[in-house]
């Protein structure tokens, strides 16, 4: 697996791991199921052969994207991939960087990347180059749907802090936008364990990501604002993208 950057390891590389588990090991089943069910109605009548759940984690979306169609869940987290075959030990989970996918040309007919998994990178050319690779490994035609934040959305309901206790842990996080206006960064603090992690996802506009898709060889066939498929706005708490490869 090819390593980039300077050698540090990156945000997501620290964060994804076994706290990340501990604290949110109770993700919203409900809105998991809403979001497939919403790719599902987009998709209807088309061919689905073969489905890539990119930034699977511990594998939340790949195990109702399974139900439906033959699906391969990738993720660069070791703890999180264990969790995804625990689950569904026969499933197919594959570990590698996003930026270098390990598949063959026209691999897939969709490719799902959920709940802000992407964004990740500093270099926004990390980010096209995910595009890019997701381009490759769809057969012509294929779909890619993105569900990513409402950068205009997050702007204006920012919580600049909050705390609660998880599993007997207090869990202290700082919200801020970073001083370049590019980022949102989260700073998680645990207090009793003496530990910080940082999540940092760049603010992408929904233009922003339609631009990328299209450079990317995609033509973007639909925006939508949230998991009941309603019309995108400013307000919206998704912005969530629908495109093919041209």
């Amino acid at each position: 697996m090819q390593r980039y950057g300077s050698g540090e390891a990156d945000w997501f590389e620290e964060w994804f791991g076994e706290d990340y588990l501990r604290i949110y090991q109770h993700r919203d089943e409900t809105e998991a199921e809403h979001v497939v069910e919403l790719i599902e109605r987009f998709v209807a009548g088309r061919e689905i052969r073969a489905v890539l759940d990119l930034g699977c984690g511990a594998g939340r979306h790949s195990r109702l994207l399974c139900e439906r169609w033959w699906t391969v869940g990738l993720d660069l987290s070791p703890a999180l991939l264990k969790i995804a075959h625990r689950e569904m030990p026969d499933a197919p989970y594959v570990r590698a960087d996003m930026r270098e996918l390990p598949f063959g040309v026209d691999s897939f007919d969709l490719v799902a990347n959920l709940f802000t998994s992407f964004g990740y990178f500093e270099d926004d050319r990390e980010n096209q180059r995910v595009l890019l690779c997701v381009h490759d490994s769809l057969r012509p035609g294929g779909i890619i749907v993105i569900d990513f934040l409402n950068a205009s959305e997050v702007r204006t309901h920012l919580v600049p802090y909050d705390e609660r206790v998880e599993n007997g842990i207090t869990i202290e996080q700082t919200r801020a936008i970073s001083a370049d206006d590019r980022f949102v960064e989260k700073r998680i603090r645990l207090r009793e364990r003496g530990k910080e992690y940082i999540e940092r996802v760049r603010l992408l506009t929904a233009g922003d990501l339609e631009r990328m898709l299209e450079a990317a060889g995609f033509s973007v066939e639909a925006r939508v604002g949230d998991y009941g498929g309603g019309q995108w706005a400013e307000a919206s708490p998704r912005t969530i993208l629908f495109a093919s490869r041209r």
